[in-house]
């Protein structure tokens, strides 16, 4: 719990303590308004067809469909959740020195198995009157969702929640990739990894395919569950999401896996997976 007014510690650094970016506080603190709202939604929409369009071009094209809108507020919401575009080619902005780097070590690997590889990512939800944040775990090979967690920050505590559920349920991979968000490169979720001997991946800052399992699943969420719905709560979000994700898993039929549900790929996994 962040307290405000605190004589001898900063809103700032209550939250590098707790792992939260400081807009989160902010948010809470002071809301969004109605016109935002809708434009965070708009966004997602438009970061879902055309993922590597930035600010610039989204401003752009809101502006088209009637909104007076300048970059610097579609940037702002852009942080807000938690949405950069992605590029095809490297992003050669300089690396956050706040945390380790870890090398990419998907590239030109060939994933055949369950817990080979999991990994993890963040999306926004929208609810009909402001929004929250969704972490999921997801078996690169299967497409299997492993565990979820619903959050009204981004903090890492949902996040590595998420992770010990998955373990505690599906026991470990060799391979966690993630992304380079502050909520995967908290000492918190780092030290769950290293603790259990997992070794960590991060994707290159902008680089389009390098958690394409986890964008994928997101892009099936969005337009065959959270589009299509208006949900007035948190409740009534988790409920419905948690009913999608268990028909995703099991009896949904995929595309990529011959039109067999992901969890009927992931438990034919050989009984020599790393334990």
């Amino acid at each position: 719990m962040i307290v405000a007014n605190l004589p001898d510690v900063s809103i700032c650094e209550q939250c590098k303590d707790l792992g939260i970016p400081r807009f989160s506080y902010y948010y809470q603190a002071k809301g969004e308004s109605e016109l935002n709202l809708e434009l965070m939604d708009l966004i997602d929409r438009l970061h879902m067809d055309f993922p590597s369009w930035g600010s610039r071009k989204i401003r752009d094209r809101l502006r088209l469909d009637g909104y007076k809108v300048n970059r610097k507020r579609i940037r702002r919401l852009m942080s807000l959740m938690g949405i950069t575009a992605i590029y095809q080619k490297p992003n050669l902005s300089r690396p956050n020195k706040a945390h380790k780097i870890y090398p990419y070590l998907l590239r030109k690997m060939n994933i055949d198995r369950p817990d080979l590889v999991w990994c993890t990512d963040i999306t926004y939800i929208r609810l009909h009157r402001g929004f929250v944040y969704l972490v999921a775990i997801l078996d690169w090979h299967s497409k299997t969702v492993l565990s979820w967690e619903l959050s009204n920050t981004l903090d890492s505590h949902f996040c590595v929640s998420a992770l010990n559920t998955a373990f505690d349920r599906y026991g470990k991979p060799q391979i966690f990739n993630t992304d380079q968000g502050t909520q995967f490169t908290s000492n918190k979720f780092i030290e769950q990894l290293a603790d259990r001997d997992i070794k960590i991946s991060m994707d290159g800052k902008g680089r389009a395919l390098d958690n394409v399992a986890i964008e994928r699943f997101w892009r099936t969420l969005k337009y065959e569950e959270v589009y299509l719905k208006d949900y007035m709560s948190m409740k009534e979000a988790r409920e419905n999401i948690g009913r999608f994700i268990q028909l995703y898993n099991s009896y949904r039929p995929h595309d990529s896996l011959q039109g067999v549900p992901p969890m009927e790929v992931y438990n034919k996994k050989p009984l020599d997976r790393a334990a």
